[in-house]
This record gives structure tokens, C-alpha cells and sequence, in this order.
């Protein structure tokens, strides 16, 4: 009998990797329970849990955190238009906090010593969960089997984990030529591994829900329908990796690009500037890092909702090909005067205020000239860094 024991929540997703540890822990001697978190995704939850105490786990527990999911995470990650590398709308990050939350409330709840995950010791996921799992316990002792020498140089990859899941007799949908894993939630789905075919085919969704979640739900299958949010990157993940990823997310992308047009005609541009160049970078990093449950989140998102006061309006869209195009908007709180604007009227604005307004500007600007002309350098490209004209 194996020296280990104590109690283990394992974070399952019913796929080859968790399987895999649920029945390795067993092996250690550890009891394993099995949690996993309904956060929108497809998935028979009723087989998942079949499947789960088949291999072994003593308890199966399903959580729904698909409402905290939008209104804690979502909400606020739109709100902030969260982008990482210009690219990645950070689907997976976003779901990883209130995963662990769940777990962490359903650890507490049974007495459980450890809690485990299949996260990969290459990736972003062991971060960002077992960082979140110590900013709500931090006491908490985690088992990361993908860490572990004994377990990584026993199953070097999927290979050697579909091996040992025929051994175990345990039911998977991987195969040796399709090894590539997916994860999925109400704001995307993501596809990783090596050996990722140049071309992902994205299955539609044909799920019917009836959740107050519905309006991403059906904007994921409108989005879905004609190839919104589908991309292809090439991404530098936290721990210093590169690694390619295949993402789909249909409502997320037409949700940011609607927000967006918004805030042009509602929001305040100084508010704007502040939010794009603090709120928006930071939240993004924090939510991408793992950083969540932390004093600067905390700060961050308490930002947000001040900024988005006035942005409340109306956007028609059209999806076409791939692309979501805006064909208009409209507001009771838009800041846009349509009169001050034309060049066809003066709409209460007088054109020869402007000449102070110049004047001013320039002052600076003037000064600048005046002592590039004392240096003989009027008129002349500044030298670069090297030496040479730029």
C-alpha cells in the first residue's frame, strides 16, 4: 500500500489527462473526489460523472458557476475590451478563477487535504489556478501531478497516457493521431497541443439552454454560423513559453467590437485614455498571469464601473464572412452633436476660439524649434540612437 494519504478534490474535466491522474492518485493511496464546474461548456455532465467513479473517484461534484462566470468575469473583462498581445480575448483565463473558487468552497465543505489539477508543468493553467487557490486558502496543499518526476517521466506525453488509459480500461476521446486537447466555456473554446493540423475545423454549437446566460449563448451560435472570432496564434505564455493555440469566440468578438463603437460616441475622451491605457492593459496581464485574487485586481476592477457609467446605447451589426461590421449606434447618453460636428453649420461653435487653443499648443512646440535652430539643427532630422539620420 502506498505511503500517500489524506483526501484529494481533483479539478476533472472527464478528458485523458484527469482521468488519467484520478486513477494515479488512487494508486498512491490518496481518496479522490472529482469536482467540475459548469461554466458553459458542451459536455454530458451525467457521463462525466459515470465515468469519474468508474475510474474511482469515492464522490462527484458539479458546480454551476456559469452566472458568476458572466457577471464576475465576463462583464467586467468587456467592459475593460481585456485583449492580450493585441490578439487573445483570454477565454480560458477568465474561467480559471471561478473554477477554483468553486473547488475551493467544495474542499472546505468535505474535509479534503489537497487539492490537484491536470494543468501541465509548460503551461499557464497550473499558475493561475493554484495562485488562485492560495489567495483564497493559503493553507491549501496542492498536487500537481504534471510537476511530479515520478509521474512525468512515467507518462513522458499522450502517448504513454493513452497506454495507460487502455490499461485502466478508461474511455477516451484522444486518439495517437489526434492528440490535441480542447477547452471550452461560455466565452470560447480553445485548441492545444503539438501536432495541431494547419487548419482547425470549429464544430458548431446545437446545445439549447434556457439559463439567463442565453444572450451569450446566442451570440456564440450567430457568431459561430458565419466564422466570427475563429484565430489562429501564436502566443508567449507567463512562464516564458511559446506555444500555439487555435481559439474560437464568436459572442466574445462581437460583444468587444459593439462595446467599442459604443464607448466612441458615450464615452468621455480623457476617460477613455485612462481606461485604454491603465485599466485595459493591466486587467488583461492580471487576468492572463493568474492574478485575480489580489490587491491590484481588486483596485483595478474597482475602476471599471465608473468608466462605463454612460455607456448604454444601441449597436447594429452585421456579420458577414468572418467579420463583424458596424453599421450604427445610438444612445441617450451619446456625446456626439451632430451639429457642433458638420462643416456645414457652426452649431454653437465658434471657429475663432480655436486661435487660442492653437496658441497655447504650440508654445512647447515653438520652444522645441527654437532650440533645434540654436543648435543648427533646423529643419533636420534628429540622429537616432546609432549616430545615423532618422
Amino acid at each position: 500500500m502506498p505511503a500517500n494519504s489524506g483526501r484529494v478534490l481533483l479539478a476533472y474535466s472527464g478528458g485523458l489527462d484527469t482521468s488519467c491522474i484520478l486513477a494515479w492518485l488512487i494508486e498512491q493511496g490518496y481518496e479522490v473526489y472529482a469536482f467540475m464546474a459548469d461554466v458553459g461548456q458542451e459536455e454530458d455532465f451525467a457521463a462525466a460523472e459515470k465515468k469519474a467513479l468508474k475510474v474511482g473517484a469515492k464522490k462527484f461534484f458539479l458546480e454551476d458557476m456559469k452566472r458568476e462566470f458572466v457577471n464576475e468575469l465576463i462583464y467586467p473583462a468587456v467592459q475593460a475590451n481585456c485583449i492580450y498581445e493585441n490578439v487573445y480575448l483570454l477565454g480560458t483565463s477568465l474561467a480559471r478563477p471561478v473554477i477554483a473558487r468553486g473547488m475551493i468552497a467544495v474542499a472546505d465543505r468535505e474535509g479534503c487535504d489537497f487539492v490537484s489539477h491536470g494543468c501541465t508543468g509548460k503551461g499557464n493553467d497550473q499558475v493561475r489556478f493554484e495562485l488562485a487557490f492560495y489567495g483564497l486558502k493559503p493553507d491549501i496543499k496542492v498536487i500537481a501531478p504534471w510537476r511530479i518526476p515520478e509521474f512525468y517521466h512515467r507518462f513522458a506525453g499522450r502517448k504513454d497516457l493513452l497506454a495507460y488509459a487502455a490499461e485502466k480500461s478508461i474511455p477516451v476521446t484522444q486518439t495517437t493521431a489526434k492528440p490535441w486537447s480542447t477547452d471550452e466555456n461560455l466565452f470560447h473554446i480553445s485548441y492545444e497541443a503539438a501536432g495541431l493540423p494547419v487548419k482547425v475545423i470549429v464544430p458548431e454549437s446545437s446545445k439549447t439552454h434556457t439559463d439567463p446566460v442565453d444572450i451569450f449563448l446566442a451570440l456564440n451560435a450567430l457568431g459561430r454560423k458565419h466564422g466570427i472570432g475563429r484565430i489562429d496564434i501564436v502566443e508567449n505564455r507567463f512562464i516564458g513559453v511559446k506555444s500555439r493555440g487555435c481559439y474560437e469566440s464568436p459572442g466574445a468578438t462581437i460583444l468587444r467590437a459593439a462595446h467599442i463603437d459604443l464607448e466612441g460616441l458615450t464615452l468621455d475622451r480623457n476617460v477613455r485614455a485612462l481606461r485604454d491605457q491603465f485599466v485595459t492593459i493591466e486587467f488583461s496581464k492580471i487576468l492572463y498571469n493568474g492574478h485575480f485574487f489580489t490587491p491590484e485586481r481588486e483596485f483595478i476592477t474597482a475602476a471599471i464601473p465608473a468608466s462605463q457609467r454612460t455607456v448604454n446605447g444601441v449597436v447594429k451589426l452585421k456579420l458577414y464572412k468572418g467579420n463583424v461590421v458596424i453599421e450604427g449606434r445610438e444612445s441617450s447618453e451619446g456625446l456626439y452633436d451632430e451639429q457642433q460636428a458638420s462643416m456645414d453649420e457652426l452649431g454653437g461653435f465658434e471657429p475663432s476660439d480655436t486661435t487660442g487653443f492653437i496658441a497655447i499648443e504650440s508654445i512647447r512646440i515653438k520652444k522645441w524649434a527654437q532650440a533645434n535652430i540654436a543648435k543648427g539643427q533646423a529643419g533636420v532630422a534628429p540622429k537616432d540612437v546609432y549616430g545615423s539620420r532618422v
